[in-house]
């Protein structure tokens, strides 16, 4: 990009940045965080590609005065965990919809693989899910418990067993995206055809209904796993995409926000763990109101999170009309 239209293209943010910390204006100590970051990140672009420029004189003056009034101004909220929750996240995530559905096609399409490959082949199921796995649950079958091994070993240790387990998988998702974002897309695919070859092994039995039992805690793991894959698909992207940015740099950013995508479903990963250690080996117990009411209840928790509040609350955050940029020069830059 030519520094004219790099300048053009950020030109309007540096002067109401500018301007507001030359005014001492009152700036959210987590905005002035926001803005000095993507002031670094425009900094270190104008580093790579214009050097000895004005711009980059001019975007040095400019963070180092960003610097001093961060470290200066800037206090840990009390209710810091409670507003990256709450606002923090919702308003981030929201950048990366698009990133999810895609993420989220991904992993429909492995399911359906999964299920016709297993409809027309019967050795499929084996191949995916392991002879031993298939042999249990075929006994389970006739003994008239087929979810039986949700119901095996101690409920606090199939609560730590499976949350760990859960939150390894999704890491895993996350890093592999650092391989162009072919590993993530390998581990949906993976879980996906997973899902798809067991939720048919049970059509084949005439038996679907009981995997009701699995949707128990299914619903979330299952869920907060593509999330997890978008996290991945978002740190990989950026190295693929960087758009204005240097690879470097962009990557780093990718890297960041995923990050904080991962560490977005770690609760949710416990509460699936807890349902699956507490809940789950009574689910064939379980009226199906109950069953079906947990269901649909953690299904609708994960889409209003992260689908629904952070939509609502974008539009409740929308950014009021900027000062004319003609009413505004900076001091130093030429554009």
């Amino acid at each position: 990009m030519r520094e004219a239209s790099f300048v053009k293209q950020n030109k309007e943010k540096w002067i109401e940045f500018e301007n507001a910390l030359e005014n001492n204006a009152k700036i959210n100590p987590d905005d002035l965080a926001s803005y000095y970051i993507q002031l670094t990140n425009d900094l270190s672009y104008a580093q790579t590609y214009y050097p000895e420029s004005k711009t980059l004189l001019y975007l040095n003056s400019l963070a180092s005065q960003a610097h001093q009034k961060i470290y200066i101004t800037k206090k840990e909220s009390k209710n810091k965990i409670v507003s990256f929750w709450r606002d923090e996240f919702p308003l981030f995530f929201y950048q990366y919809h698009k990133t999810l559905l895609y993420t989220f096609l991904i992993f429909m399409a492995a399911v359906t693989i999964g299920a016709v490959s297993t409809l027309n082949d019967d050795s499929f199921i084996r191949l995916i899910l392991g002879d031993g796995y298939v042999n249990m649950t075929l006994e389970n079958i006739e003994k008239g418990e087929p979810m039986a091994v949700y119901k095996s070993g101690s409920e606090i240790g199939t609560f730590l067993g499976i949350t760990i387990n859960n939150i390894r998988v999704a890491i895993i998702a996350f890093a592999c995206g650092a391989i162009f974002s072919v590993g993530t897309i390998y581990v949906l695919f993976s879980n996906g055809i997973m899902l798809g070859a067991f939720i048919t092994f049970f059509y084949n039995h005439g038996i679907l209904d009981k995997t009701s039992t699995v949707w128990l805690h299914g619903t979330i793991e299952i869920s907060v796993i593509v999330i997890a894959g978008c996290a991945g698909l978002v740190m990989g992207n950026s190295f693929l995409f960087p758009k204005t940015y240097s690879r470097r740099v962009a990557f780093m950013k990718g890297a960041k926000d995923g990050l904080k995508i991962v560490v977005s479903t770690i609760p949710f990963f416990v509460i699936a763990g807890f349902i699956e250690g507490f809940i789950t080996r009574y689910g064939e117990q379980m009226p199906w109101f109950l069953a079906y009411g947990i269901i649909f209840l953690s299904l609708f928790i994960i889409v209003f999170y992260y689908i629904v509040y952070p939509i609502a609350l974008n539009k409740a955050h929308k950014i009021k009309p900027q000062v004319a940029t003609s009413q505004l020069q900076p001091k130093s830059l030429i554009a």
